[in-house]
């Protein structure tokens, strides 16, 4: 594996922690910057919505330019915008380094996964999309924790500057080492006029099998992981160390999961998918079950993490690779956007039903329903299409 995927990797944990660790900051920005809790919750919302409109508007900005260009400066952006966050005690400006930075960390990640074929070869894609997806497990496991302490002890500014260091310190060795020829897609670009013809690519049954099963993958998994916490610290035999303990069992399994799926899904895509698709209703079914005793939310967590991750980031690969050779500039988009479109609505669902009812755990349930959707939507894209013909010219939605 080139050492360029593993540097980043390391950018994407940089982003990863800097996505997640603000949740656990909201109420010191709010009292520093004196806004209400309510509005400082904002910035989580905001990240999320320019994540989502950012992977596909930057991918078309920037599928012009060549891949260590714009990566980098997508790097440099990102860094300077928690520099400026940093330092600023108003809260308007800081709300914009947020928009600013997940615009960049969009457009980054879109334009590295759609590059990763050039970088490493067809026959390892699925491989280094694990390793790139990695970073954000990592930051699962290690930065959002270490970016909340970091703001609990000492002040919040301390964890944006931390992310700004990790991330600046990626971006000489990005640009030294993505090659100059580096482009996105398999193929060399196409033409200006032909970019917004490649969105037509969603049109395409595969494709739009591979994204929408992948955005309720997602929205399962961020509905579950979202109120982890919750759940632990509700049950009367667990006391407040218990939580971050459970958030970490989950990142472990998630590590693991993208790791091992990782190794095989170039030579067994379609079997991840398809059998873990199912088995994820059971594993969600399973977690809301046993939500009610530590030891079952603690095993479940690791589970959970370990399947939801692996069938992810393999469906993440599946949709740059089954996009890639119709649109080789938005393939990485298209992944991105659907990661983050699953990561808002999940928690969204959840949250909902959550609130209605009282009760954290029905989160999971919420986990077991959007999986049986994928699932049923990834059964149903293996039937024959109308005709012999179209159904030679579809291939296999998942291949």
């Amino acid at each position: 594996m080139p050492i360029v995927v593993f540097v980043l990797a390391v950018a994407v944990f940089a982003q990863g922690t800097s996505e997640f660790m603000v949740s656990g900051l909201l109420e010191a920005i709010a009292v520093d910057v004196g806004v209400t809790l309510g509005t400082a919750g904002l910035l989580t919302s905001l990240f999320a919505a320019g994540m989502v409109l950012g992977a596909p508007v930057m991918a078309m900005a920037a599928g012009r330019l060549p891949v260590r260009h714009s990566i980098a400066t997508f790097l440099a952006v990102f860094c300077a915008a928690h520099v400026v966050g940093a330092v600023t005690s108003e809260f308007t400006v800081l709300l914009m380094t947020r928009v600013v930075a997940a615009v960049a960390n969009a457009g980054f990640l879109a334009i590295a996964l759609a590059a990763l074929p050039h970088l490493v070869g067809s026959s390892m894609v699925g491989h280094a999309t694990s390793v790139v997806v990695s970073g954000v497990t990592v930051a699962c496991i290690a930065g959002v924790p270490a970016g909340t302490v970091l703001g609990q002890v000492w002040d919040w500014r301390i964890a944006f500057w931390a992310v700004a260091i990790v991330s600046g310190a990626a971006v000489i060795p990005v640009w030294a080492m993505v090659p100059r020829t580096a482009r996105t897609g398999d193929r060399p670009a196409i033409g200006e006029s032909s970019l917004l013809r490649e969105w037509a690519v969603l049109g395409e049954r595969p494709v739009l099998t591979s994204v929408l099963v992948a955005v309720l993958v997602n929205a399962a998994t961020f509905a579950g992981f979202t109120f982890l916490g919750s759940i632990t610290a509700g049950l009367s035999t667990a006391d407040s160390r218990w939580v971050p303990i459970v958030l970490a069992l989950f990142g472990i399994g998630s590590f693991v999961g993208v790791t091992v799926c990782g190794r095989h899904s170039d030579r067994h895509r379609e079997r991840i998918v398809t059998v873990g698709t199912s088995g994820l209703v059971g594993v969600w079914l399973l977690a809301a079950l046993t939500a009610h005793v530590l030891p079952g939310v603690a095993i479940m967590a690791t589970v959970s993490g370990a399947v939801a991750f692996g069938v992810g980031s393999t469906l993440i690969t599946t949709i740059v690779q089954t996009a890639a050779p119709a649109a080789p500039r938005i393939a990485g988009a298209l992944a991105t956007t659907a990661f983050n479109i699953g990561a808002a609505l999940g928690p969204l669902t959840a949250a909902v039903v959550v609130d209605h009812t009282g009760q954290p755990a029905k989160a999971l349930w919420c986990g077991t329903v959007l999986t049986l959707a994928a699932a049923t939507v990834v059964r149903a894209a293996r039937q024959p299409v109308a005709s012999p013909a179209a159904t030679a010219a579809a291939g296999d939605p998942l291949e």
